[in-house]
């Protein structure tokens, strides 16, 4: 297992970023994406359509990208979750304190019911906050709920997913370091005069 002073591995082009509901999945790929100049597909963008339904085409859409020789994603929905794992090379863990991570999925979440931000392709709103106390699956309970859901994580991918190298990161600061390393190593393999 990695850590945040280790070095992406060399030739490293299909990564999954695993972690709960508000470790930042979604922000770190884009970042590692603009970084590695690859692909980033966001898994929540493919998977929700209109009314907070499962786009028909998702796992289409899926194994699409996965079949590609370079992408970043995260490992999210259980159903494409052997595609993506199979396909992989590295998995970043966000590993963060359960406070960090419900603090910013409750952030988020007032952010964006009170600016009524879009979400994704579709243009999907927040749910009214009352809807907490009534649905169970409100993303704030949710990510209660499965606060602890890669507790054990190492040991599946070392029984599923022999292949794939783990990176955990612990804090926001670890993954600031970890990406800073990879920006860095990413620089230097640049052609001179590339990105310049």
């Amino acid at each position: 297992m990695l850590g945040p002073h280790d070095p992406l591995p060399p030739a490293a082009s299909r990564i999954l970023i695993a972690g709960t509901s508000g470790s930042g999945k979604t922000t770190l790929a884009g970042r590692l994406s603009e970084t590695l100049g690859i692909p980033h597909h966001e898994m929540d963008n493919l998977h929700w359509g209109a009314g907070w339904t499962t786009r028909e085409s998702f796992l289409e859409d899926v194994a699409a990208f996965v079949a590609t020789e370079a992408w970043v994603s995260e490992f999210q929905y259980r159903e494409v979750r052997p595609l993506t794992a199979g396909r992989a090379q590295v998995m970043v863990w966000l590993d963060y304190p359960v406070r960090t991570r419900m603090w910013r999925v409750l952030r988020r979440t007032l952010r964006r019911r009170f600016r009524r931000e879009p979400m994704w392709d579709v243009g999907l709103l927040e749910p009214p906050l009352w809807t907490i106390l009534r649905n169970p699956d409100h993303i704030v309970r949710f990510a209660w709920r499965t606060r602890k859901n890669f507790d054990g994580l190492p040991a599946a991918l070392a029984e599923k997913y022999p292949h794939l190298t783990l990176v955990r990161l612990r804090s926001p600061r670890e993954a600031r370091q970890w990406l800073d390393g990879v920006a860095l190593a990413a620089s230097h393999d640049r052609p001179e005069g590339v990105g310049s």
